[in-house]
């Protein structure tokens, strides 16, 4: 996430082009390159790691699609997004811990889950939206949607 500017005490400090790496908080996807992970997951799932990172690659475009304005060549445009933190706002390698809200009021991590493109993935002290997380995830798969859909 890129953050073009922002002022900080009533304008007495401006910080231009800040850049953060956020964790979406709750949710669990697929990896998709092949790695570490992406072979725990496998290993988990009892499938390949091929699968991992093709499960792992709809999500990555399931969550692009639901942020992206419009492509001008290489160049992106993105929605602008408001972070939500619950008790812990950053992880142990410094990346921000959070809900991500899109403008017009639906939560991104929950969207996710909602249409099947992940697990939910509960760590303490982060648990506040847990619970819905948990019934969204148990809709997609009954309903067969995004990862869990029948060949």
């Amino acid at each position: 996430m890129r953050i073009p500017e922002t002022t900080f005490n009533k304008n007495q400090a401006t910080l231009k082009n800040l850049r953060f790496t956020v964790r979406l908080l709750g949710i669990d996807t697929p990896e998709s390159r092949e790695n570490r992970r992406a072979r725990l997951q496998a290993k988990e799932l009892n499938t390949t790691v091929r699968i991992v990172v093709f499960l792992g690659k709809k999500a990555k475009e399931f969550t692009e699609k639901q942020l992206l304005v419009e492509k001008k060549g290489k160049r992106k445009i993105y929605k602008k997004v408001y972070l939500e933190f619950d008790k812990q706002p950053q992880d142990r390698y410094g990346r921000l811990l959070a809900y991500v809200w899109l403008s017009d009021g639906r939560m991104l991590n929950k969207e996710i889950i909602c249409n099947g493109y992940a697990l939910p993935l509960t760590i303490k002290p982060n648990t506040k939206y847990s619970r819905e997380f948990l019934e969204c995830y148990k809709k997609a798969v009954e309903n067969h949607l995004g990862l869990w859909q029948r060949p």
